[in-house]
């Protein structure tokens, strides 16, 4: 028996001892934090013979610092930036995480039913003016002829600034992160209609993952079974986040709301953003939206290329 418990001992420090390491670089409050912590409490990474290293960070931008300063392998971004950074000769690449898109959010009350009847209203905007929602919503409304962003009156600001403010009644209407309005929802404000709603308008084939894993093109080529084993074992805890209600009440204390309906409608708007669609779909799509946005952003947002740059998405995993 001693001989035994020695031999198992032993075998479980090799396993450790080989299992490849990936470095994360994650937003402290970003929903990427609930899926670590389904992997973590499931052994999914033990499974998967990886070790994860986790760098917690106040924001994404320093997880970008992070990234390009070969301090973590991997974080959460928009294969936005992923092109812009490849056009400017930083090799990334992208993998889809997320399709969970914001949405335009009202009071209950309100007369907005359309989102014509945004024009003459006060809108809060979150992210900014090159926000990719605002801008997409921009395009979709000057299909109707409503140059949204002279025909109302436009306030930017950061996510929880803005919920306060509709929470104050201080705005006729708001466009901010999924997660922002999840928590508006569940106090009883009301969907005009999220981004996914308007893709298709703009020429979109399904709804589109936004926010990928981001990580170098060259390290992904060299440790293509290590990214393969890490997809795969993200997608176990994104499958036991899409049929176990109890797996959430686990991780409320992660999502920032001790309240059940916002759990309710963060578990709900989560796993109808879970891509299930193949690569090469998200991809087509991705250069439809990226002529788009580069209509209407501009240099200022998508930089020199005026076409979705090749290798932006990485298509080395199996069954993609």
């Amino acid at each position: 028996m001693l001989l035994a418990a020695a031999v198992f001992a032993v075998a479980q420090a090799a396993s450790c001892y080989g299992a490849e390491t990936i470095r994360l670089a994650v937003q402290k409050t970003g929903t990427f934090a609930w899926e670590l912590a389904v992997i973590r409490a499931h052994d999914l990474d033990k499974q998967a013979d990886l070790s994860i290293e986790v760098t917690e960070l106040a924001s994404a931008e320093a997880g970008k610092i992070a990234l390009r300063a070969g301090n973590a392998d991997m974080m959460v971004s928009d294969w936005l930036w992923v092109s812009r950074e490849r056009a400017l000769g930083a090799k990334l690449t992208f993998y889809p995480y997320s399709s969970a898109l914001g949405a335009v959010m009202v009071p209950d009350a309100s007369p907005i039913r359309t989102l014509a009847g945004l024009k003459g209203r006060k809108l809060a905007v979150a992210g900014g003016p090159i926000d990719k929602s605002w801008l997409l919503l921009q395009a979709r409304l000057k299909q109707d002829g409503i140059d949204l962003k002279s025909e109302a009156t436009i306030v930017y600001g950061a996510p929880p600034l803005l919920t306060a403010k509709m929470l104050g009644g201080e705005m006729d209407a708001t466009i901010n992160y999924w997660n922002f309005c999840a928590a508006l929802e569940a106090k009883g404000f009301r969907r005009v209609a999220g981004i996914e709603d308007i893709l298709p308008k703009l020429g979109a084939k399904g709804r589109i993952a936004m926010v990928g894993y981001v990580f170098d093109e060259g390290w992904g080529n060299a440790n293509r079974d290590v990214v393969a084993r890490f997809i795969a074992m993200t997608r176990k805890a994104k499958e036991i986040l899409s049929t176990s209600d109890a797996e959430w009440e686990k991780i409320a204390p992660l999502t920032g709301t001790s309240d059940a309906a916002t759990l309710r409608v963060y578990r709900d708007r989560y796993r109808e953003g879970i891509p299930r669609r193949p690569i090469a779909d998200e991809e087509a799509d991705a250069r439809i939206l990226y002529r788009v946005l580069t209509g209407i952003g501009g240099r200022e947002l998508v930089g020199p290329a005026p076409e979705l740059e090749p290798g932006t998405f990485f298509h080395a995993i199996a069954g993609d």
